[in-house]
């Protein structure tokens, strides 16, 4: 009984790690609203080349593609977690306004072409490679040249 059990408990684990990376292709109109709606707003001229939700039920998540090479995260709910922008900045109201304007003060010229929101920073790369972190409250907590 007791080999049983084990043997039954080996196959679960198995079955849960090969589930875990689960990722499939999908369409635009298949993710959540909020997401679909973000993609219409802010890359309402780039091409989707791709869309996939990944992970499973319980922690799913999904990116889009797009032809230019950029391209956006999304968490379950359809909030953007990512954006990197490829040869362009990334689009204006993505960035809240007291990190675009802490960039326009002090990287004059200089572009924002990604940003990752986490529960508890934002992090974002500028054009010139150099790499910002602020926490919720917009101050800057820490540079990378």
């Amino acid at each position: 009984m007791k080999r049983l059990l084990m043997m039954f408990l080996g196959m679960v684990i198995m079955c849960s790690t090969a589930m875990a990376d689960n990722d499939k292709p999908i369409a635009v109109g298949q993710m959540p609203k909020p997401a679909q709606e973000f993609v219409v707003k802010y890359f309402p001229d780039n091409k989707v080349m791709m869309a996939k939700q990944e992970g499973n039920i319980v922690d799913r998540s999904y990116e889009v593609m797009f032809a230019n090479g950029s391209k956006v995260e999304f968490d379950k709910s359809g909030e953007w977690t990512s954006v990197e922008c490829k040869g362009t900045s990334v689009p204006d109201g993505i960035v809240p306004a007291p990190i675009a304007e802490y960039v326009q003060k002090n990287f004059e010229g200089i572009k924002v072409t990604k940003i990752e929101k986490e529960a508890k920073r934002y992090e974002i790369e500028l054009s010139n490679k150099v790499e910002l972190t602020f926490n919720k409250s917009f101050k800057l907590l820490e540079v990378d040249f």
